[in-house]
């Protein structure tokens, strides 16, 4: 064997090898979709989080009270120009003007931060009926038949209210006359702000 050869056999390895490399190692493209996960979220939920203390822009909201909108995968507050003493002792009129809130769609700002809303349109909420106690709010469709994430929206929003919940929960039911209408206690907990999905099944029989 001369010197030549021995030269020439380690450069024809290599240039094999960058052969390979260049035409994918001769493994063949696969067809099959690869899970990789959800997308990552551009959602930044980005807005003033205490009530009157401004807008994402740092406007101040005067008289303002937060509601909750979805962001993501949970439930956030946002600050709204709702004056929730100016309703006195009208539980109801309170209530109708945070759910109008909830029906509305985001501001620019608020849609830019990632805000949304799954509160039906023809949603609405009426005191109680009969023999409810005085802090029954009913809607006009079963809680449990609602969307999950628009139930969630309700709750924390109206149980933060004095003047409609405690502070931490609502008293919420459907029609008087839909099955099982007895109204429950929803709480508005940072587990269910932050899984909607679970909504439906936080209420508590009175």
């Amino acid at each position: 064997m001369t010197r030549g050869t021995l030269r020439t056999g380690p450069a024809l390895v290599a240039a094999c090898l960058a052969l390979a490399a260049t035409a994918g190692c001769g493994i063949r493209p696969t067809n099959v979709p690869v899970d990789a996960g959800p997308a990552p979220s551009r959602a930044s939920c980005d807005t003033a989080m205490e009530t009157g203390a401004g807008t994402a822009t740092g406007t101040v909201v005067a008289d303002a009270t937060e509601v909750y909108l979805v962001c993501g995968t949970r439930v956030e507050p946002v600050p709204r120009p709702v004056d929730v003493t100016a309703a006195g002792t009208d539980r109801v009129a309170l209530a109708t003007a945070l759910l109008t809130e909830l029906q509305n769609d985001p501001g620019e700002e608020e849609q830019a931060a990632g805000f949304t809303s799954a509160v039906p349109l023809d949603l609405a909420v009426t005191g109680p009926v009969g023999d409810d106690p005085a802090t029954v709010l009913r809607l006009s469709e079963r809680p449990s038949d609602l969307p999950a994430f628009a139930l969630a929206q309700i709750i924390c929003t109206f149980a933060q209210v004095e003047q409609l919940g405690n502070g931490h929960a609502v008293v919420l039911g459907g029609p008087a006359d839909s099955p099982d209408p007895r109204p429950q206690t929803y709480p508005c907990s940072a587990a269910m702000r932050h899984s909607p999905e679970s909504a439906p099944s936080v209420g508590r029989s009175l």
